[in-house]
């Protein structure tokens, strides 16, 4: 099939020229040493802190009055937050820490929608030398329990309504939980958060922090096990500020609007943090997706960098062209997708519709920040992740059979997608499991798990995952958390669950029940275990399909062969089948009910 013609876009009148002109200049003469010259660091040269680069940087100078922060809320509300503000309020949550007696590498957690409240918890925890970690409010308590665990939350910030449904029935197995922060009011064993700010100091000086110092601790989803807590330090500013200059061009006077929820680590680097250190107006939507309201946003609030996920953009694409009718959007300048590969339709569609072609890129939670992108002053090759970042080496590779791996030079050929380890944002590691750090690395190179291929002009394509992580909605879901969930059921013996591709989500997830002999299949049976999964995992997270079948395919030392599910779903090639376990789904199509 014939690829997508390239397009690229001419300045408009009045537009700044990208902040990356030339790309091969513009990587000949990178460095990190210069880029950080950028950053103020410390007063006194007593290191780098995230919080002092986003926010107090900006509120002691010229754009101390600029807004920092325009937060709509879904009711209508409008509330601007200059940068002046901010610093003065991340400095009384700082107080507060300190007079609960929180510590450096105390770890705060978060558990809120898009409220003012997460933007000033994050920062002024990140000000007190904690170690922030967002949790996306729409999970359940499972995936709640199983976070708040493997990093030993010390602090919880929410709303009663989170705390009362999803927190408190586990709060006993949470010894080290000792203080939780309601944003919204107060119940027994609780802290309310206007009082607790209103009697804080601001405190206004940042301690010494060494750039290498703990600061981001994100959760990511893997095949097997619980998930994975990938660690990020101070020093992950640089490269939140370099990648919003670069890769989203964000200039000055720019309005950004990133629609990620915090929750993911797309939500923080660039929900929060790139476009704060960039000095810029961030627009905060506390609302769900509606294709009518987003685009209202965009043309009321004047947004001219808009950063968004291919579903959404393909939930747009589905709403028609109605929505837009009357609309200008003319001050939408620089278009950017993450969280998923975008399908070249949707950037053609862009283009036609928009005006402006979607800017597609690449990074993982591991990279803490944009690795490869379309950049503003390119042609964009629909399909296409883009360029490396200056500063970042990336290639093809093959593991090799002795544990090393070797580099693919040829262009258009198939392989894992590597990086050379020493970007700022490189995750430091995975909470408490060294040994699955280490795996991430050979032969002096980051292991992405990516699938992918480099084109004869450095342009990189993804093919697709190694692994049977699921990415729907832009979110990486871990098969071994949900089948943990299933099994807790009374009726299921046996859980697997596989992506099932979806023309908006991308993949949803789809499970596979083997039922214990005194149940049988029945539509309310699967109903049942629907909602059951649905209570215990939460929306994002739970399956959308479930189908019974008589067991689970299986290697003979037990491993679950999601792939041969795969492939029966798919009507796809079976491939090897000398390692399936006998009488473990050998026969007949995985969905079949069981007799």
């Amino acid at each position: 099939m014939q690829a997508p013609r390239p397009i690229k876009k001419l300045r408009g009148a009045g537009e700044p020229p990208p902040n990356l002109a030339d790309y091969t200049e513009a990587r000949r003469r990178f460095s990190w040493a210069e880029a950080r010259a950028e950053l103020s660091g410390l007063p006194g040269g007593q290191g780098l802190n995230i919080a002092h680069e986003a926010v107090d940087r900006h509120a002691a100078g010229a754009r101390r009055d600029h807004v920092a922060i325009r937060w709509l809320g879904k009711d209508g509300e409008r509330v601007d937050v200059r940068y002046g503000e901010l610093a003065e309020r991340t400095a009384r949550f700082a107080g507060a820490l300190a007079g609960l007696g929180v510590r450096p590498g105390d770890r705060v957690y978060s558990l809120l929608g898009r409220t003012p409240e997460l933007y000033v918890a994050a920062l002024g925890a990140l000000r007190h030398q904690a170690i922030f970690c967002p949790l996306f409010s729409a999970f359940g308590p499972e995936p709640l329990r199983a976070r708040m665990s493997i990093g030993e939350a010390r602090v919880l910030v929410t709303t009663s309504r989170l705390y009362a449904r999803k927190v408190a029935p586990l709060r006993g197995e949470m010894p080290w939980l000792e203080h939780v922060i309601l944003v919204d009011g107060e119940a027994p064993g609780t802290l309310s958060y206007e009082r607790l700010l209103d009697g804080a100091p601001a405190v206004t000086r940042i301690p010494p922090t060494d750039p290498d110092q703990p600061a981001l601790l994100h959760f990511t989803s893997g095949t097997t096990g619980t998930p994975k807590g990938a660690l990020h330090v101070h020093a992950a500013v640089l490269m939140h500020h370099v990648t919003g200059k670069l890769a989203l061009d964000l200039h000055p006077e720019d309005v950004f609007w990133c629609t990620a929820d915090p929750g993911w680590v797309t939500g923080t680097s660039y929900g929060i943090l790139a476009p704060l250190t960039n000095g810029v107006t961030l627009v905060v939507d506390e609302a769900d997706f509606d294709a009518e309201r987003w685009y209202e946003i965009l043309e009321r609030e004047r947004v001219t960098v808009w950063y968004t996920a291919p579903t959404a953009i393909r939930m747009l694409m589905k709403a028609g062209e109605a929505p837009l009718r009357g609309r200008d959007l003319g001050a939408l300048r620089f278009l950017a997708s993450v969280g998923e590969p975008l399908n070249p339709d949707a950037v053609l569609w862009s283009d036609e519709v928009l005006g402006r072609p979607f800017h597609d890129g690449w990074w993982q939670t591991e990279t803490g920040g944009i690795m490869i992108a379309n950049f503003a002053s390119m042609e964009v090759r629909p399909g296409s992740m883009g360029r490396p970042l200056p500063g970042v080496d990336a290639a093809i590779v093959r593991r090799t059979p002795d544990g090393g791996v070797e580099v693919i030079e040829q262009p258009d050929v198939e392989g894992e997608l590597a990086l050379r380890p020493g970007w700022p944002s490189m995750f430091r590691a995975y909470w408490n499991n060294p040994e699955r750090y280490a795996r991430c690395f050979a032969g002096g190179w980051y292991l992405t798990g990516d699938l992918a291929r480099r084109d004869e002009d450095g342009y990189y394509w993804f093919v697709g995952r190694d692994d049977d992580v699921i990415k729907s909605a832009g979110h990486l879901i871990g098969p071994f958390e949900v089948e943990s969930a299933l099994l807790l059921h009374p009726a299921v013996a046996e859980a697997a669950v596989i992506g099932r591709p979806d023309p908006i989500a991308g993949e949803i997830v789809k499970a596979f029940v083997a039922l214990k002999p005194e149940h049988a299949p029945s539509p309310d049976l699967e109903r049942e275990i629907a909602g059951f999964a649905r209570k215990h995992l939460g929306p994002a997270v739970a399956p959308r399909e479930i189908a019974f079948t008589g067991s689970v395919p299986r290697t003979r030392s037990g491993k679950i062969m999601r792939r041969l599910l795969r492939a029966r779903e798919l009507g796809l090639p079976e491939g090897d089948l000398s390692m399936l376990e006998a009488g473990a789904g050998a026969t007949g199509k995985a969905g079949d009910e069981a007799p």
